[in-house]
């Protein structure tokens, strides 16, 4: 999700807290663009760049649809309601509106549970901008897991495993959901802990295996070789709350390897971990369990899903992965 500050009329000090914030762009009158742009590297638009449409009629909702789909920016003028915003969601790749307070925002990014795409927030709400950004920009969906019971763990061999160190740090019970297959996967847990031997790492995610499937914001999945700085990771807790990370370094390299295999309900999976006694997966209490105690018989989180997805994005096919 986008979010962006509308400073008109213009506020030096609400830009100024708006960069602060982490604002995805700033909307200003047409004559404050250039000396804004040269105050950070984001985008910077005009009103007429990113206009402001009202929706209070059927024929207003079609006009929007109509440029949006068109490819041409419309952002819903505060006022909007959540039936034409459905409709528009409904059809339209990117929907953006704007957010008076804090409330509205939070209503905008749950719209038919995956919510708007961006929210523009006005002057009236910039008490509140630090909060928008933390609950709209990195807050996501709620993911059920389920607790899957430990059937086998035995050595794999060596194998190029993926470390996700994020921009982030994280806390007891999060982690990252991985797996073989986007069906079956497991709450890998944040290098949260230390030992004599070994500091924590509380911002890195030992993921696993470099062919394995680890899960996205928006409801995607990325093979774990595929993620790079700068990519957003969502980080899921043991209650299933979700959040966003944005990854700052990955390292892959050789190391030994344990073949984990779970099953939750009739469905088996399976997860390639680093053996390593800094890599755990999660109890269903949100406490980390290390691989190398690992047994026959342990409970751990999981989120189980049906078996699809192109380029990590979902479909219907009859698909089978062993």
């Amino acid at each position: 999700m986008k979010i962006y500050y509308k400073s008109v009329p213009f506020s030096k000090n609400d830009v100024t807290l708006a960069l602060e914030s982490g604002v995805d762009g700033i909307i200003v009158e047409a004559g404050r663009a250039e000396s804004v742009a040269m105050l950070s590297r984001i985008p910077v638009f005009t009103e007429e760049e990113m206009p402001s449409m009202a929706m209070a009629t059927k024929a207003d909702e079609e006009h929007i649809r109509d440029e949006l789909l068109a490819g041409r920016k419309a952002v819903l003028a505060r006022g909007w309601e959540i039936i034409p915003v459905e409709n528009l969601l409904a059809q339209c790749p990117e929907v953006t509106a704007e957010a008076g307070s804090l409330d509205e925002a939070v209503l905008a990014s749950g719209i038919l549970q995956r919510g708007v795409q961006g929210i523009v927030v006005l002057p009236e709400a910039i008490a509140d901008l630090k909060e928008i950004v933390s609950r709209c920009k990195t807050c996501r969906d709620h993911e059920e897991l389920q607790v899957a019971e430990i059937l086998r763990v035995e050595p794999a061999g060596l194998g190029h495993r993926v470390c996700v160190d994020t921009m982030s740090m994280l806390h007891r019970g999060q982690g990252m959901l991985v797996g073989n297959s986007s069906a079956f996967t497991f709450l890998v847990h944040a290098e949260t802990e230390h030992n004599e031997y070994v500091a924590s790492r509380p911002f890195r995610v030992n993921a696993g295996a470099v062919h394995a499937y680890v899960r996205l914001p928006g409801d995607t999945t990325t093979y774990l070789a595929e993620v790079a700085a700068g990519r957003e990771m969502l980080v899921v807790d043991w209650q299933g709350n979700t959040t966003v990370a944005t990854a700052g370094r990955v390292k892959v390299e050789v190391r030994p390897m344990l073949l984990i295999e779970a099953k939750c309900g009739e469905k088996t999976g399976a997860v390639f971990l680093q053996n390593a006694e800094t890599i755990r997966l999660t109890s269903p209490e949100g406490m980390p369990l290390s691989v190398v105690s690992l047994k026959p018989g342990d409970k751990v989180l999981c989120r189980t899903d049906e078996a699809g997805r192109h380029f990590g994005m979902r479909i219907k096919e009859d698909i089978q992965e062993k």
